[in-house]
């Protein structure tokens, strides 16, 4: 049978429900997918969906997240594709729903994050693997280390640095850990900052990425030299993925985020 939802930026998509052929085009939602048990539906992903690994090697790539090979898609023949505002692009939503069903998910918080494993489990007909898999996200999230009041960046790219802003999982997940963000006082989402920037945002801590931009301890006298009465600290940008890694996040944070 035919089921018509309204995604997160409110269009209308009808799809053949429950879908037994799915396109996932965001790192995240396809590791949700796979946690719900739905590693026969899934027929393609993006080169970027690294998770889980014993798993994703078993499905076609057919796009990165900002391109995407349509001979590829055309081949496996979805009867639903996800897609996600932040990780697609608006152009490749435009021309994929011109031949499927394009579901487009937004996650911009921890919220969003419980939402879209919600919304996964209605749309594939797992919701009550969605609510297992969320609640056990909620019992490990009681678990977050707290930092009240400490000032901190997240940076995610160098030259130019690029941190981390407003209306972002990760700036929502730091700030659940009671941080406090500077950055989100622009109007970008991942604001380009420069050296006197940093300075000027009187940092307690500057959170380093292993990605996308590979930091490794090398940058660390970088960082020293701009702030030095900040604390540059490795982290895995793969702890601040919304979906299944939630479940690794509380711990991760509790061991390496020794403030």
């Amino acid at each position: 049978m035919n089921k018509t939802v309204v995604d997160k930026v409110g269009r209308k998509v009808t799809f053949s429900y429950p879908p037994k052929r799915i396109v996932s085009l965001c790192p995240g939602i396809t590791d949700t997918l796979l946690a719900l048990d739905l590693d026969n539906e899934i027929v393609g992903r993006t080169r970027f969906c690294i998770h889980p690994k014993d798993k994703v090697n078993n499905i076609v790539t057919v796009a990165g997240t900002k391109d995407i090979k349509m001979e590829s898609i055309q081949h496996v023949q979805p009867d639903l594709i996800i897609a996600e505002k932040e990780e697609n692009t608006k152009e490749i939503v435009e021309e994929l729903e011109k031949h499927f069903p394009v579901y487009v998910a937004e996650v911009q918080s921890v919220d969003d994050a419980f939402r879209m494993i919600e919304d996964m489990g209605n749309l594939t007909d797992r919701s009550e693997a969605a609510g297992i898999l969320l609640n056990s996200i909620r019992q490990q999230f009681e678990g977050l280390p707290t930092y009240p009041g400490k000032r901190i960046g997240y940076v995610i790219w160098r030259k130019p640095y690029m941190v981390v802003g407003k209306n972002t999982y990760i700036n929502s997940l730091l700030e659940k850990m009671g941080f406090i963000n500077p950055f989100i006082e622009t109007d970008s989402r991942y604001p380009v900052v420069t050296a006197n920037e940093f300075r000027k945002a009187k940092l307690d801590y500057v959170l380093l990425a292993s990605e996308p931009f590979p930091f490794k301890e090398k940058h660390f006298n970088e960082f020293l030299g701009m702030m030095p009465n900040a604390q540059p600290i490795l982290v895995d940008g793969e702890m601040f993925w919304y979906g299944p890694r939630m479940l690794e996040a509380a711990d991760y944070f509790q061991q390496h985020l020794d403030l």
